[in-house]
């Protein structure tokens, strides 16, 4: 058994932080979700670190949380949907982990979203075309750092964890 992490990337609302949780259940691993993290650490929500830092001071702490999470092996890691922005994080992300890609539409998106009001990208008149912009300028960088992309859309996450267990390397299961 490797004792890589299981890095989970995607946009909001794909199910990084249910599907990493069940992944990690089954697999006897630690389960830790960078923005419940950087909540624990800071005491206050991801809003209100934006309100007060602004979306830079958001991804500073989001960079050194990742850090300090891949650090430690044999964990399933659920990212921040931003936290690929970044060259530096794409290449740790790279180093230390098996990378899966919670590939999900816009409309699955606004679906799993439509009530939650502490997502600060999303606190906007448009929340779709905010959703496809992001999608347009993240995707491509989702896909490349992939090692195993997977559509979610309509999928319940019992069986999503299931099919990405089946699809990882002997090596990780």
């Amino acid at each position: 058994m490797s004792h890589r992490n299981i890095i989970l990337i995607g946009p909001m609302g794909s199910g990084k932080s249910t599907i990493g949780n069940i992944i990690a259940k089954r697999l006897h691993r630690e389960f830790e979700d960078s923005d419940h993290f950087i909540e624990k650490r800071t005491g206050v929500d991801i809003a209100r670190i934006f309100d007060i830092e602004g979306e830079q001071g958001f991804r500073d702490r989001e960079s050194s949380a990742l850090s300090e999470l891949l650090s430690t092996n044999n964990r399933v890691i659920a990212t921040g949907g931003g936290s690929i922005m970044r060259s530096e994080n794409q290449q740790l992300l790279k180093q230390k982990g098996y990378i899966v890609f919670l590939d999900t539409s816009v409309n699955q998106q606004l679906y799993r979203l439509r009530r939650d009001k502490k997502r600060p990208l999303l606190q906007t008149e448009n929340p779709r075309e905010r959703l496809e912009s992001l999608s347009a300028e993240r995707r491509p960088i989702y896909l490349d750092l992939a090692d195993l992309a997977v559509k979610t859309d309509k999928r319940m996450a019992r069986r999503l964890a299931a099919d990405i267990i089946n699809q990882l390397p002997d090596n990780l299961k």
